[in-house]
């Protein structure tokens, strides 16, 4: 990235090499961006305006690109993808920096996507350009440490060195310390209904560069395109940027600090917060008070048919819930993702969908970590037992299904281990697919250690690796 004036010296670990994204003519000459006049950059310092310029250095940029890079995703309204980024950053990356610097470039509206929540309803991501992404990435960077400075210790979502096990543990410390009621908040559509106005007053108390708050109130009114037709955007913070994370924790640090100025004991991860008190009166009371402040302060609204005051063992927190177990307090999965994680397989392993074994396996096994890792905090071996037998009973039933006609499943039976005569009783079968699978037909033949040299990932066997 060129030199500024704002910026004389290139960070170190920066380089002019084709793999970043230095800014260069199509010539690949390097070009300098106009430097701040004397008064400009005195009156900057006077105010502490110097942010901008520190979110557009060569190296806080190269960073931002790298990290959209590994991120991939989907393309923005322009149909541009990752990989056509640099080029494009090569030939136009010098007057993208300039118009920031002035003030004058324009975000491009974020595309629309649906996507079905598990439990009824949609969600809408708003899925930026890869460029508008890039900048978003590079102001969260910088924003970023000015905030964690200030947040609450009890927030945990989007946030560096922290999680959602994190959140879980504590929640879990509340309850064994006797704090046995839950004040189950969720936001109603948090992030569609964020007040532009109130978020730009909470990020004005941090930023005094007003160029950098004016460019962030150019991406909450981007708009959003949908079906081809652009609307306007008064309120919102569209899920699927790099920005919109920090923005909801700056949004709602208020009601964290609210808490704890009156002492509660609570986890907060993104919209999704629990209150920990000892009776249920007190959850009642709270929960009244807790909604009528963020309608007030906030102006957002509690979805109240997933918000209750309740036992936290009826409840679940982001997919976990507890139980008591020899007079401690224990961790298990509730039933909903497991409901949720089942729908996966059986999309993966469904008889009428066309694909080869070995891709089912591969994307099986790509299932099986990614949700073993999250809920390995929980007790959950025989469940995972369960999920073993239930998972190759399917794999089972495809392999059935791909075999289609008789004389192909004995001869598959027999290059199994069955005899002829056998193969060809077993082949002869009138039972369904899915009975076929839990019969000796097949659990002698396709048996675990099958599966197991065909690279299986199990349940268990996952489960015991990150315990």
């Amino acid at each position: 990235m060129p030199k500024t004036a704002a910026n004389p010296k290139r960070q170190k670990g920066t380089s002019r090499k084709a793999g970043g994204v230095e800014l260069q003519r199509p010539s690949g000459e390097p070009r300098r961006a106009p430097a701040l006049s004397r008064q400009e950059a005195e009156t900057n310092d006077m105010q502490g305006n110097r942010l901008l310029d520190e979110i557009l250095t060569a190296g806080n940029l190269n960073t931002a690109y790298k990290r959209v890079k590994e991120n991939r995703g989907s393309h923005g309204v322009d149909g541009m993808g990752v990989d056509a980024l640099l080029p494009y950053l090569k030939i136009h990356g010098v007057d993208i920096r300039q118009s920031l610097l002035e003030g004058t470039y324009r975000p491009q509206p974020v595309r629309r996507v649906e996507i079905p929540k598990p439990d009824g309803g949609i969600r809408f991501l708003g899925i930026p350009t890869v460029v508008d992404r890039m900048i978003q990435q590079a102001i969260s960077q910088v924003l970023t440490p000015i905030f964690e400075q200030i947040f609450s210790h009890h927030s945990y979502g989007f946030r560096p060195k922290r999680s959602a096990h994190d959140a879980v543990r504590q929640a879990q410390q509340y309850i064994s310390e006797g704090y046995r009621t839950v004040v189950d908040m969720d936001l109603e559509k948090f992030f569609d209904r964020v007040n532009h106005d109130k978020l730009m007053s909470l990020l004005a108390r941090r930023i005094s560069d007003k160029r950098v708050l004016k460019l962030i109130r150019s991406y909450l009114e981007s708009g959003v395109m949908s079906e081809g037709l652009v609307s306007a955007t008064d309120e919102g913070t569209p899920q699927g940027g790099p920005l919109s994370p920090l923005l909801s924790n700056v949004m709602l640090d208020e009601l964290d600090k609210e808490l704890e100025r009156r002492g509660h004991r609570f986890c907060r991860y993104a919209d999704d917060c629990n209150i920990y008190v000892k009776s249920k009166r007190a959850g009642d009371r709270v929960m009244h008070s807790v909604t009528e402040f963020i309608g007030r302060r906030l102006k957002l609204r509690i979805n109240r048919e997933k918000s209750a005051v309740d036992s936290p063992m009826r409840r679940k927190f982001l997919g976990f819930s507890f139980y008591w177990k020899n007079g401690e307090i224990h961790l298990r999965v509730h039933p909903k993702p497991i409901k949720r994680l089942k729908e996966k397989v059986r999309g993966i392993t469904s008889r009428s969908r066309s694909m080869s074994m070995e891709e089912r396996i591969r994307r099986l096994n790509n299932v099986v970590r990614g949700w073993v890792n999250y809920f390995r905090l929980a007790d959950m071996l025989s469940q995972c037992r369960t999920l073993d037998e239930w998972t190759r009973r399917r794999l089972r039933m495809c392999y059935w299904k791909q075999w289609k006609r008789i004389t192909t499943k004995h001869d598959n039976l027999v290059l199994l281990g069955l005899s002829d005569s056998v193969a060809w009783q077993y082949a002869n079968t009138r039972k369904s697919y899915w009975h076929t699978a839990h019969s000796p037909i097949l659990t002698c033949t396709l048996t675990n250690d099958y599966f197991h040299r065909l690279g299986l990932t199990s349940f268990s066997g996952a489960y015991r690796s990150a315990s």
